[in-house]
Parts: C-alpha cells; structure tokens; sequence
C-alpha cells in the first residue's frame, strides 16, 4: 500500500514579514517529518532564501504580487516549491559566489547555499511566469548515501528536544 503525499500549499503577500512565516511554516513541517535540529535548520534557511529572492528580485518588493509557497511530503521526500510572480530567470545566469570576481559581491549566495543545503535543487518557470523554485530533501532513515550538511545521516531518528 503506497504511503499518502501530503500537501500544504500557502500564498504569501510581498512583505519583509512573509520571510519568517514561510521559514517557520517549513521548519515545523520538517520537525514532524523527523528531520534532526541540524537539518530543520538548513531547510528552513534554504526557505527564507528562496522567499527573499522571491521577494526582493522576483517580485521586486511590490505588494500586488504575491509569493507561493507549496511543500510536500512524500514517503521518500520533503519538496518544497518557492514561486514568484516577477519576470523569472535562468539558473545559468546566476554567477557563482565563490569565483574571485564576485567574492565580494551579494548576488547568488543565496542560491548557492540552497544547493548546498538541499538534496535536490532547481529553477523551473514559473506557470504564470516568474520563477518557481524546486528543492528538496531525502526524509531521514531512508539511507541516503550522503548529506550535503555535515557529512552525517545519523542522529536523523532521535526526537527533537525544546531547551
């Protein structure tokens, strides 16, 4: 008997304020799907810097547009779908933050770190134009044969613990 995907799906107005909703919103999705305080911190840093790009470069900070937010679970996977309504663009594009010319720059850090962060990571246009961000993470327990993290699958089962 296959497993049921499950499906939250959240439109977010163009403010500074839908940063942390989102952010927040991934991160208790994360916790209830088992993923350890280290891994619940990367997908939720990988969230807000896809809203901020969202915000900021697609959406260009007006507040007509809106930001969706879709995350799924599936039984393998956390996916998580980051869609602006701007004038989208290629990932190619995007200059990498580790060549020497652009050390000093801010563009691209975020996308670069999304892929560090993430599994799985990939820009897609968007349905109704825009760009719609795809990334996701292997669920814990599953064996994967590496992290993007620190190197470590373990720890991924024990429960998350409030101080």
């Amino acid at each position: 008997m296959a497993a049921e995907t499950k499906h939250l799906e959240v439109t977010l107005d163009t403010h500074v304020e839908s940063v942390n909703l989102a952010e927040e919103m991934c991160v208790r999705v994360a916790e209830a799907a088992g993923f350890n305080e280290d891994e619940c911190y990367r997908i939720g840093m990988s969230v807000r810097e896809g809203v901020i790009n969202a915000f900021h470069y697609g959406n260009q900070e007006k507040p007509e547009k809106k930001i969706h937010l879709a995350i799924e679970l599936t039984e393998e996977r956390m996916i998580i779908h980051v869609l602006d309504e701007g004038k989208g663009f290629h990932l190619t594009d995007v200059p990498d933050p580790l060549a020497q010319e652009n050390l000093l720059s801010t563009s691209g850090r975020g996308i670069f770190l999304m892929k560090a962060f993430m599994d799985e990571f990939d820009v897609h246009p968007g349905k109704t134009g825009g760009a719609e961000l795809v990334m996701a993470k292997r669920l814990p327990g599953l064996g994967s044969p590496h992290s993007n993290g620190n190197g470590s699958a373990s720890n991924s089962g024990a429960p998350h613990q409030e101080a």
